[in-house]
């Protein structure tokens, strides 16, 4: 089969009940992967987020079919910036904030 057929036919739906099979070794009805379903599963998974996907998450396939690996300092800066840009006022010692009316 042509990869790119294969490509443009996969919905991210499909994607992730590949993933998740992949991952689990399972279908999600539960059915036990055999070795080839393994592999197939495995084998697309990479390709789709290798070409579609393109993500830079970590342990991931990137667009130039490297996996994407990242250091600590990384996985903090990420955390500081997604924190700073949900608050107001950032703090190093806010564990949780909540507003009146959430309870």
């Amino acid at each position: 089969m042509n990869l790119d057929v294969l490509l443009s036919s996969m919905s991210p739906d499909v994607y992730s009940r590949l993933r998740q099979a992949a991952e689990t070794g399972k279908w999600p009805d539960g059915t036990a992967l055999d070795e080839n379903q393994k592999s197939v599963c495995l084998q697309a998974v990479m390709l789709y987020q290798a070409k579609v996907e393109q993500s830079n998450e970590h342990m991931t396939l990137g667009a130039d079919g490297n996996i994407v690996h990242k250091s600590k300092r990384e996985f903090r800066n990420e955390l500081d910036e997604s924190y700073s840009a949900s608050t107001d006022i950032p703090n190093s010692q806010t564990i949780a904030k909540f507003k009146e009316n959430d309870f």
